[in-house]
């Protein structure tokens, strides 16, 4: 097995080289202009730029921040609402129709909204973030509590279990593995429903440092912002993954 790891980090690994010189020699062997697809070393000597002068770093932490709030909101929001429905089939019938109505709604035309209540303050990409986050997680719980085995509540009602002991011993640890399958995928949307708020309107964070690039023609810029937003993205995936096997690490990795 620890071979088998091996090679395929080797090969990952490979692939990624590859990328990198293709990347780096390939538009100059084409002849394409720089301001379309700058070389790998022209967008690395462009991020040691903007690292100084544009506080890189500053920009970064704000957008992870907010990414990181916007996650936990949505992701505690979307549970709760998911047990709640999967409990209650009765509040399920009544606010699913609104539910939805949410939901079929494209969650990026509420930024501007929210910047026009909110001002240019980090809540309206917190919003954005809670509203993206919310729906994947709280479909999965749902759709987890639904299809729970009757069996196991029967039997636990045969022992006069109350109905919060069932859901904490039996309905609550039934649906982590798909609760936590929706917050891997939560994880990457918080990043997108930021950087969308931040583009909207903001004077922070790494959606402006985008739109301040796009306007200049920075091209290599842009493409250093994309990188740092590719880095907060697989952190909060792989920070979730962590997780996930922490807490669910009594089962086989194949039912995770």
């Amino acid at each position: 097995m620890h071979k088998e790891k091996l090679v395929t980090a080797t090969w990952s690994f490979g692939v990624l080289v590859v990328f990198l010189i293709l990347w780096e020699y390939g538009p100059g062997l084409v002849g394409m202009p720089e301001f379309v697809l700058p070389p790998l070393s022209a967008v690395l000597a462009e991020g040691a730029r903007i690292w100084e002068a544009e506080r890189l770093l500053w920009h970064a932490g704000i957008t992870a921040a907010e990414v990181v709030i916007g996650f936990v909101l949505g992701s505690l929001l979307g549970a709760l609402i998911g047990y709640a429905l999967g409990v209650s089939p009765r509040v399920e019938a009544v606010l699913s129709p609104y539910l939805l109505a949410l939901q079929i709604a494209p969650k990026v035309a509420f930024a501007p909204l929210f910047v026009m209540w909110l001002g240019y303050t980090m809540y309206p990409k917190i919003l954005v973030a809670v509203l993206i986050v919310f729906f994947p997680v709280l479909i999965n719980v749902l759709s987890a509590m639904r299809a729970m085995d009757g069996d196991l509540t029967n039997l636990a009602r045969s022992f006069s279990a109350t109905r919060f002991q069932i859901f904490r011993m039996v309905e609550f640890p039934t649906t982590l593995p798909p609760l936590f399958s929706g917050l891997r995928i939560a994880s990457t949307l918080a990043v997108i429903g930021v950087v969308v708020g931040e583009l909207v309107g903001g004077n922070m964070g790494l959606g402006y440092l985008l739109t301040f690039f796009e306007g200049q023609g920075n091209t290599a810029g842009v493409f250093v912002v994309i990188g740092a937003l590719t880095v907060i993205g697989i952190v909060a995936y792989y920070a979730v993954v962590i997780a996930e096997k922490r807490v669910l690490h009594y089962l086989p990795s194949a039912q995770r």
